[in-house]
């Protein structure tokens, strides 16, 4: 739980910044001013990424001695309602830390361009699609995000299943999810109170389920959702949640770290989780040890698809367009970018970073499994759509749970929501 316990720290501070003129909460002068640049983010106050910021810091300093740099911790259930306020008061933070997909893509009018400053960068990181709107990019990745489907090899031991062969259809991992049963776990930890379980279900499935053209043409944004693939996604959405596949109450279970938590504890066999950082490999390694926690491949639930890792840029940070000197603050973007600070980002918080050249071998085998996927890895079906769809996705997800919609009126809404960007 330490997460939640860091956004409850810091949220009567978070909403001060929010309502006041400035990033530094003095004045109304322009953040930016006076040799200081304001940076928010939600990683900040977390004592695992502490080495990977004095790094970062120690790195611009060098080319900036006289400038201060001051991180903002705001908490991540709130941050994008206070990064809004400050957007629209033009008064915000220098420099803003955000997710890849919808999150920063619809928000880029108030960033700046950032081509000319990172092209050095191109070639050493990875995952700048995320950040990137209309060929132009507006934020340089830090970490690589993806949606492995990880489990716990104890309860396959305990329910009499191989821990070293995980089901590879959905017809076995239902036969599995009821052995499983019989133990006394649950089949997945599913947290969906922030309407988020829905996102990691629909990327970290689709690849068994949609055929590869659907797929690309999704990424694309050709996507079709009458398709009876679409649909299937969210009827086993709808189908897991009615067999009592989940733990009991998933729309009132936060993801993190409730969810997470659960999994972690051993009263679910499965969980979709991320690759970097928090929710991950990492995390669960406090509880499970590395010989019994495996990934697995989504199962096939469409014949003749391949399932694939589903990973994007994760997290990049972007410069605020009212910042007084965007190249100062896009040096401040580099140097949280730069290769010593990610492998620092890496070895203490078990970031799969951007970077290319951080050696992550010595991970152990559930990193060593994730990261052997990344080369034949696609991205991940909600990165592509926009905060507005996701955000309605969100509810939707929760009300076909609880069973007062259909899935026909969700993708139909769902249609309507992509339609209109």
């Amino acid at each position: 739980m330490k997460q939640r316990a860091m956004w409850s720290a810091v949220l009567v501070a978070g909403l001060a910044l929010a309502g006041c003129g400035s990033a530094t909460g003095s004045d109304s002068s322009p953040s930016g001013s006076e040799g200081k640049l304001v940076v928010w983010d939600w990683k900040s106050g977390e004592a695992s990424a502490a080495p990977y910021l004095e790094k970062a810091k120690a790195d611009f300093a060098k080319k900036h001695p006289d400038v201060t740099v001051e991180f903002v911790a705001q908490p991540f259930d709130q941050y994008y309602t206070l990064l809004g306020a400050a957007i629209q008061s033009g008064k915000g933070p220098d420099v803003m830390l955000f997710n890849g997909g919808g999150q920063i893509r619809d928000r880029v009018d108030a960033l700046v361009p950032l081509d000319e400053y990172v092209a050095e960068d191109r070639q050493r990181l990875a995952g700048w699609d995320a950040f990137t709107k209309e060929g132009k990019v507006y934020a340089s990745p830090v970490t690589l995000q993806g949606h492995p489907i990880y489990y716990n090899k104890a309860i396959y031991e305990k329910a009499g299943l191989d821990p070293a062969g995980p089901a590879t259809t959905w017809s076995k991992l239902l036969a599995d999810c009821a052995a499983i049963a019989k133990v006394g776990a649950k089949c997945f930890a599913l947290g969906n109170k922030e309407g988020a379980g829905i996102q990691f279900w629909l990327s970290g499935l689709a690849s068994g389920v949609l055929t590869a053209t659907e797929y690309d043409d999704w990424i694309a944004g050709r996507r079709d959702w009458t398709s009876p693939n679409v649909k299937r996604i969210f009827q086993l959405w709808k189908e897991a949640g009615d067999a009592g596949l989940n733990n009991e109450g998933a729309n009132s279970t936060a993801m993190f770290n409730d969810s997470f938590a659960l999994f972690q504890s051993g009263k679910a066999a499965h969980v979709i989780g991320l690759m970097s950082d928090v929710g991950h490999w990492k995390d669960f390694g406090e509880f499970l040890t590395p010989d019994k926690l495996g990934v697995m491949d989504a199962p096939v639930v469409t014949a003749g698809t391949t399932p694939s890792l589903p990973y994007d840029g994760g997290i990049g940070y972007g410069v605020a367009r009212w910042t007084k000197d965007p190249k100062v603050a896009a040096d401040l973007v580099r140097a949280l970018t730069s290769t010593d600070a990610l492998k620092a980002f890496y070895a203490d918080a078990g970031a799969i970073a951007a970077d290319t050249t951080v050696d992550v071998s010595q991970g152990g085998p559930a990193v060593a499994a994730i990261v052997s996927e990344i080369k034949g890895g696609k991205p991940a079906l909600h990165v592509a759509l926009s905060s507005k769809t996701l955000d309605l996705m969100g509810r939707l997800s929760q009300q076909l749970l609880g069973g007062s919609i259909t899935v026909d009126e969700v993708v139909k809404q769902l249609a309507a929501s992509d339609r209109a960007g």
